[in-house]
């Protein structure tokens, strides 16, 4: 095994600086919303838009590129970055392309010099924090890579990776097959084809303590945030809580499963402190695409219940292994309420680069656009929705200690709505959402949340509107838009919706609209829903 490649003087300053990066604990992480850079795929350093991009292989986004155009991130109100994994990857373009993405780790102490120097990646860092920004960067635990010619079993020269320079550091190889079986999914290969992905023995001492030794002088050297952890079901249960304590930062763990008691097992058995929130994610998909929103509401349920903390889940529709969700219907009012849904549900809401944009790719790697294709356009629909909707969540937070801390209560979930009050009473924020698409009816609902008489604002059209003398408001409904109101002093001081209009039924986009008794029966049955939900 070879020793790291940061001189020991080095290590002894950066460890002393560990406490600059372990500041941004679980806490503080939740009071944050994420934007998820590809780094290859964000921006390029001369800041031009008109570069072609082959999807397979580098189109050379770079730190620097990134640190260029921090605004169009922090103008939507984003308060913490992610960013794809900055080791040495391996150079060699093969049968399924480049390691532009950066999980194909062959030096865990080096750079990834394609996306430029330490000194432009220090200077990002340095630039984040300077806004006030927190840094997760993924991080590569489960494997380490080469190029494979497609005969098994792979002919891997360990001698080319550091620091595991061995075989005995490795898994013997086999491929993942079994994805119920935990010892067949965690100690065999994954990706067979084009990348030999050599399986680390995480499970023992040796390659154990070489990682927690590398991720602390990482975080520390590079006064790191936080964590997304590749891949964090496919190793040892054992590893995790080592490896994250190590760090000394908040982490998320990457575990892909829709069922409760699968992911709520890491939370639960103290294995991770978070993890992207699949179970929401899959639920939020299936809603928008002929689905029952109830379920999702259901699913939030058993994952409050089999999870220790849902609020340290990382809420999302979109990343960098996922089809994106105009892939699978392009319709802009239903990609308006799921980014309504991620931004102010509890959680940390995370938003992969290009979903602002609207982007539609499907599979790897046709989901990794080039955000310079938008030209970076703040302007579109989904943009100005996103700054609206983080100035709304930063604004609660900034009122209200209780704010994030407060679970959100369920007001009312059918088939095609979800309306939530997140906050105490006073500072909250109600907002509901439904999946009945821009070509959806006009209609009225009636939803609580607020006290009689309330003043209460929809931020995203800036109506205003008043409480009845049971607290409940009148939703005008109309073409699937979502809804979110706050109370009108909320407002004072943010700049939005300066200008206000009284609200008024939405006019009808001729699918036809509800008539006023089945509006009514919608309002008398949000008690019976949200008591089947209890």
């Amino acid at each position: 095994m070879r020793t790291s490649t940061i001189g020991g003087a080095a290590i002894a300053a950066a460890l002393g600086f560990a406490g600059v990066a372990s500041a941004a604990n679980a806490t503080e992480w939740k009071s944050r919303s994420i934007y998820q850079v590809m780094i290859d795929r964000y921006a390029l350093t001369d800041g031009s838009t008109d570069a072609t991009c082959e999807m397979h292989e580098f189109c050379g986004g770079t730190w620097r590129g990134l640190l260029n155009n921090l605004d169009y991130i922090q103008d939507m109100g984003f308060t913490a970055l992610q960013i794809s994994p900055i080791v040495k990857n391996i150079d060699e373009d093969t049968a399924v392309g480049t390691a532009y993405h950066g999980y194909w780790p062959v030096d865990n102490y080096a750079l990834n010099d394609k996306y430029g120097t330490e000194q432009d990646f220090r200077d990002l860092v340095d630039e984040l924090h300077r806004r006030d920004m927190l840094l997760m960067v993924d991080v590569v635990v489960n494997h380490m890579a080469q190029a494979f010619d497609n005969v098994v079993p792979p002919k891997v020269d360990y001698s080319k990776l550091n620091p595991f320079d061995d075989e005995k550091y490795f898994h013997p190889y086999c491929n993942v097959t079994e994805w119920e079986n935990s010892t067949n999914y965690q100690d065999c290969w994954l990706y067979p084809y084009g990348i030999a992905l050599a399986d680390l023995a995480t499970e023992t001492t040796e390659v154990a303590d070489e990682m927690n030794k590398w991720i602390a002088e990482l975080v520390a050297n590079y006064s790191i945030d936080g964590l997304r952890i590749d891949a964090a079901k496919h190793v040892n249960d054992e590893f995790l809580p080592g490896f994250v304590e190590a760090s000394g930062v908040f982490s998320l763990g990457e575990v892909l499963t829709g069922e409760p008691d699968d992911m709520c097992r890491y939370q639960t058995l103290g294995l991770l402190p978070g993890m992207p929130n699949y179970l929401d994610f899959y639920k939020l998909n299936s809603a928008f695409n002929g689905g029952s929103l109830v379920d999702l509401a259901h699913i939030r349920n058993s994952g409050a219940t089999a999870c220790n903390d849902t609020l340290a889940l990382g809420t999302f529709i979109e990343n960098h292994d996922m089809p994106r969700f105009a892939s699978m219907n392009d319709d802009l009012a239903l990609a308006k309420n799921a980014m309504t849904y991620v931004l102010l549900n509890d959680g940390i809401p995370t938003v992969y680069q290009g979903q602002e944009q609207h982007f539609k790719g499907n599979g790897t790697p046709f989901n990794r656009e080039p955000l310079w294709d938008s030209k970076y356009n703040k302007s579109a629909p989904l943009y100005t929705l996103t700054a609206t909707l983080n100035m709304v969540r930063n604004q609660a937070i900034k009122l209200s200690s209780d704010y994030i801390p407060t679970p959100s209560k369920t007001l009312w979930a059918d088939i095609n709505h979800f309306c939530l009050k997140k906050g105490t009473s006073g500072k909250q924020v109600v907002f509901c959402i439904n999946n009945k698409s821009s070509m959806g009816d006009s209609y009225e609902v009636s939803v609580g949340g607020f006290q009689p008489n309330d003043e209460v604002v929809e931020v995203l059209g800036c109506k205003t509107t008043t409480a009845d003398a049971t607290g409940n408001i009148t939703m005008y409904m109309g073409r699937g838009e979502p809804k979110a109101y706050v109370l009108a002093s909320f407002l004072d001081g943010t700049g939005i919706c300066e200008q206000t209009n009284a609200d008024a039924p939405v006019p009808d986009n001729g699918a036809g609209a509800l008539t006023a008794a089945t509006s009514m029966l919608l309002a008398a049955v949000v008690g019976t829903a949200v008591a089947l939900l209890a």
